[in-house]
């Protein structure tokens, strides 16, 4: 692979890196290199609920019943 190949996919792999983690709120990246070079980058996401919410929806089915 030429120093241009491996420039190009290098920054490909770093574009990419930068794009997950601005999609990215709340998780982790996870980077998986074989040979040192990246072969996998897998995205994780946690998606977060406001747990006052959930208490008051509790309370008030409560209440209901």
């Amino acid at each position: 692979m030429s120093q241009e190949t491996q420039s190009r996919a290098s920054n490909e792999v770093l574009q990419e890196i930068i794009r997950s983690i601005d999609l990215l709120r709340f998780g982790s990246i996870e980077i998986t290199v074989h040979d040192g070079r990246v072969t996998q980058i897998e995205r994780r996401e946690k998606v977060r609920f406001n747990n006052d919410i959930q208490k008051q929806k509790a309370a008030n089915n409560t209440v209901a019943a």
